[in-house]
């Protein structure tokens, strides 16, 4: 039986994405295979990370025992943690919930909805990220998850400057992807300032594209866990 190492579970509301603002309920899993230069969750990834060992079953439990329906699988990575696959099952199998992955956009998402039912599938929601130039892992994007991303699905670009703008301008042209799915711009916080992603915007005329700023970081400090 997978134990997953878990380094935090809570109750919070979601920062960003199609849920900003709801609530949901938050297990946060150690581990990635990226180091992006704003990474806000740099103590997710330290081998010595403190964290819970966590079947799939006593994940699906605390899950249940929160009586909140929106769940978010996030890390760290959590496509790259081994039993993943099948703990997504078994969520799905639970009419009641909502599930949200976040993702860094390197591992392909497709084949994690292989032998789903169709409703099945549709309770799963991937928030792929396109890491642009300054995270420093451009190179790492599986580029098929956004000739596939779905309209229930959300692509996200986190920029910090003026060039990850333009790329993030390319991906959406090349991809058409604002005609597929939710497309959501963050600047990296304490970098470029949100009035310069607005003006962007409006220069290139990208009806849309939404920007969110990260909610949490405005409610608490920005660097609180557990949040």
């Amino acid at each position: 039986m997978n134990k997953f190492r878990v380094v935090e579970k809570f109750i919070s509301i979601n920062g960003e994405g199609k849920l900003a603002g709801e609530l949901a309920v938050f297990i946060r899993f150690a581990g990635c295979n990226m180091r992006c230069t704003y990474c806000d969750t740099l103590y997710a990834m330290d081998i010595d990370t403190p964290v819970s060992l966590m079947s799939e079953a006593e994940i699906y439990e605390y899950i249940k025992n929160t009586g909140v329906k929106n769940v978010t699988l996030t890390g760290g990575e959590p496509l790259i943690q081994p039993g993943i696959a099948e703990l997504i099952r078994r969520l799905t199998i639970d009419e009641n919930l909502s599930i949200e992955i976040e993702t860094n956009g390197s591992i392909d998402t497709q084949k994690f909805l292989e032998g789903m039912t169709v409703p099945a599938a549709e309770r799963v929601s991937f928030t792929i990220d396109y890491k642009c130039p300054a995270s420093g892992c451009e190179s790492y994007m599986y580029m098929p998850n956004f000739e596939n991303v779905r309209n229930s699905d959300t692509v996200k670009f986190v920029v910090s400057d003026m060039n990850d703008l333009n790329r993030m301008l390319e991906i959406i042209s090349e991809y058409r992807l604002l005609e597929k799915t939710a497309v959501y711009v963050s600047t990296a916080f304490g970098a470029i300032k949100p009035a310069d992603v607005v003006g962007f915007m409006t220069e290139h005329k990208l009806n849309g594209l939404r920007l969110q700023l990260q909610l949490h970081k405005y409610i608490w400090p920005p660097e609180k866990r557990g949040v």
